[in-house]
């Protein structure tokens, strides 16, 4: 699933293009949306948070979308073909200028804007909030050291902590902690720094397609651990193990250094699991813009 940066930039690029313009075609194909039409609507902005987008319009109402594991906005010129089959577009917001495709878009709904919280409410701060302070990072603190008794790596991910961060990001924290994902929480020496830390790597990515924990942006050179599964540690030279971590349509893979990050770990992933598997985060942030 793409992490909170790819959508950030998702949104940062969508308002860019559609905000403060009129749609001169706006096609819902959603099948519970087919019967509305918003050509003649005004964008007036693109908001995320976490892994959610909103694009509100000027008759209160927003469009929201979130990209699972395969979906994706594209912006195009008028006439431009499109990189991806049209039996995949779920949503088509033209402007004079730009066209906004949203491939494969399986979370949609049309409410409301100030019904937002409906949908979002649940989630604990969002690590690329412009406006995060001091209450933020306290309020991600308090959530994440509640679940004391939970591994590291699961609560990384769990959008009820704090929102944002996905299975790339969750690793590499690990690593930079020196922490073996199955660490409990409660064995994280100073939690506020992993909360630092997770949004230092978010914000050090938010702006640009290219991801990157290691400060090298060369194929090959932009993580420290993750989709490095049986390769030589960059640290030390230990070979990067994997396995999977959660339960049944959770579990994701983990890659860890059994060195660098010393604590509980489970067995090896059997060789079909440890194969390395494409990453939809970086095929999405490589798309035409």
């Amino acid at each position: 699933m793409p992490e909170g940066d790819t959508v950030y930039l998702t949104g940062k690029r969508l308002r860019a293009a559609l905000s403060g313009r009129s749609l001169v075609r706006g096609e819902l194909r959603h099948p519970r949306l087919v019967e509305h039409d918003l050509a003649g609507r005004t964008v007036l902005d693109v908001a995320t948070v976490g892994k959610h987008l909103f694009t509100r319009f000027d008759d209160g109402r927003s469009l929201h979308s979130h990209l699972r594991l395969d979906g994706s906005w594209h912006l195009y010129r008028p006439g431009m073909s499109w990189q991806r089959p049209a039996h995949q577009a779920r949503a088509v917001l033209e402007t004079a200028e730009r066209t906004a495709v949203g491939f494969s878009l399986h979370d949609m709904e049309l409410l409301p804007t100030i019904e937002e919280e409906r949908l979002v409410g649940h989630l604990g701060p969002d690590l690329l909030d412009p406006t995060w302070d001091e209450t933020h990072a306290a309020e991600a603190l308090r959530r994440f050291a509640v679940r004391g008794s939970s591994e590291l790596g699961l609560v990384l991910l769990e959008q009820r902590v704090m929102a944002g961060l996905g299975n790339l990001y969750k690793t590499e924290v690990c690593f930079l902690l020196g922490l073996s994902p199955w660490t409990l929480v409660r064995d994280v020496r100073d939690p506020g720094a992993a909360i630092a830390l997770a949004r230092e790597l978010l914000l050090r990515n938010a702006d640009r397609p290219q991801q990157s924990t290691t400060g090298e942006l060369a194929r090959g050179r932009q993580t420290w651990v993750f989709e490095r599964g049986g390769q030589r540690c960059r640290r030390c030279g230990t070979r990067i193990r994997t396995a999977e971590q959660g339960d049944g349509p959770y579990a994701r893979i983990a890659y860890w250094c059994p060195r660098c990050q010393p604590g509980p770990s489970p067995r090896p992933a059997s060789p079909r699991n440890d194969r390395r598997r494409p990453s939809p985060v970086g095929d999405e942030r490589r798309q035409r813009w």
